[in-house]
């Protein structure tokens, strides 16, 4: 995975997103305790959070910032940020040597930090979009491409639910939903 299938994903939650601004977005998104607008900040966040560590190559943890979204944002200017957010990783991840390496609960490429980004982009759209009652689901092939880098255990399956399921939004067939999951972004060894 690399800044490509980021900025595609930042396109597909604009594409999703943008036409429902005047929805209310106070409500929950989709399983979250947070609403909507708050499940959007937090995607900002992780994004910035993730191009830090990518232009910093920090071995042993986050650098000390955060972003913080004014209260008063509207979901349009927040949704804006988060598009901001995720340019300057894509940037970060055009700009990294494939060999680099920044802590994420250990040692983690570009590569690991790509994935966690569209992960962290497609799922909370979907949240939202669950909120907002939009029924819009993640495109098959970031999710198969997701779960190949993040989630290598995963049950075989059509990528988008199999994805939803490993990060504990849906129950699967035989299996019930998850209470509790991580994926793996840092490499071993």
């Amino acid at each position: 995975m690399d800044h490509q299938e980021l900025r595609a994903a930042l396109v597909e939650a604009r594409r999703v997103l943008a036409p429902h601004l005047h929805a209310d977005w106070s409500v929950p998104a989709g399983p979250l305790e947070w609403s909507c607008r708050d499940t959007l900040a937090h995607v900002g966040h992780d994004l910035l959070a993730y191009a830090g560590q990518v232009a910093a190559l920090p071995a042993d943890g986050y650098l000390p910032f955060d972003l913080t979204v004014h209260p008063d944002a509207g979901p349009g200017e927040v949704l804006t940020t988060v598009l901001a957010c995720g340019e300057l990783l894509a940037l970060a991840l055009a700009a990294a040597d494939p060999d680099a390496r920044a802590w994420h609960w250990g040692a983690t490429d570009p590569t690991g930090f790509a994935a966690m980004g569209v992960a962290e982009t497609l799922l909370h759209t979907h949240d939202i979009a669950t909120g907002l009652g939009l029924g819009w689901t993640p495109p098959p092939a970031p999710c198969a491409a997701v779960l190949a880098r993040l989630f290598p255990d995963a049950p075989p399956g059509d990528p988008a639910p199999v994805l939803l399921w490993c990060t504990g939004r849906v129950a699967l067939p035989g299996r019930p939903r998850r209470t509790s999951w991580a994926w793996r972004a840092a490499l071993d060894g």
